[in-house]
């Protein structure tokens, strides 16, 4: 499978300039990818203002992503502010690629240290999608801290474990870390975009990355703005777990 991370630095809180954004880094390849991943709150950064920027299905960046999936005939994975009715959301959504949405996951953990939890509602559910027959489990940046969520995840065989963030320079070694840590315990390829650039009060420098079912490190950018190529062995999970059958004796008490 064919990975594309697009590690870029949004314009705070500009939807229509991170769009363009978006448009030129796409114009700089001709490469023919599986899967487009995006970090969290693709559109905006990590913005506060929950209701300004909240949108239901006809939003402008559900819109995008709809035609984008649907123009490059593409699996995409973004961050939308989601708004459903009284509720909004920090989330992470699958677009098919014939543009259809097929899964959505609320953020379980809003980060309560930036007051995210007073901006956003909780997720309650986790979420497992499909790429043919690829699980994929879904999570975004500071549920990366929380190992019981993928652990969850490992009870439903997931091949991919997916992290979109706003990880800032400070706690960087931590993204690593945690990325590398939820590879090796759940058996299968962990992959974390993470945005680079600075906002009014952090500055990031990516290190978007994917990890190996044995806790590999396949690729890792650190600060360049550009779609990270990566190529993943889907069939190494099943060989991987096979040969070290360790979540056989998994108890989840």
């Amino acid at each position: 499978m064919k990975l594309g991370l697009i590690q870029y630095s949004p314009v705070w809180e500009n939807v229509e300039e991170n769009i363009l954004k978006i448009e030129e880094l796409i114009k700089s390849t001709k490469t023919k990818f599986d899967l487009l991943i995006f970090p969290e709150m693709t559109l905006t950064g990590f913005t506060m203002k929950a209701e300004k920027f909240a949108e239901e299905i006809d939003g402008t960046g559900t819109k995008y992503f709809i035609h984008l999936a649907e123009r490059l005939k593409t699996d995409l994975l973004a961050g939308i502010i989601e708004r459903d009715g009284r509720n909004i959301y920090n989330s992470l959504t699958h677009f098919d690629s014939f543009g259809l949405i097929k899964a959505r996951y609320r953020k379980i953990h809003p980060f309560s240290n930036a007051q995210e939890d007073k901006s956003y509602s909780a997720g309650e559910e986790t979420v497992v999608t499909k790429i043919d027959q690829t699980k994929i489990g879904l999570s975004v940046c500071y549920d990366l801290r929380f190992p019981e969520l993928y652990r969850l995840y490992a009870k439903e065989r997931v091949d991919i474990l997916i992290d979109i963030a706003n990880w800032p320079i400070p706690r960087i070694d931590h993204w690593k870390t945690l990325l590398k840590a939820r590879a090796i315990e759940n058996q299968c390829f962990m992959v974390g975009v993470n945005r680079v650039g600075d906002d009014p009060g952090n500055k990031y420098n990516g290190c978007s990355a994917v990890f190996d079912p044995m806790g590999n490190e396949i690729i890792m950018v650190e600060s360049f703005e550009k779609i990270i190529e990566a190529e993943i062995d889907l069939e190494s999970v099943a060989a991987t777990r096979n040969k070290l059958p360790f979540l056989r004796d998994q108890k989840l008490i």
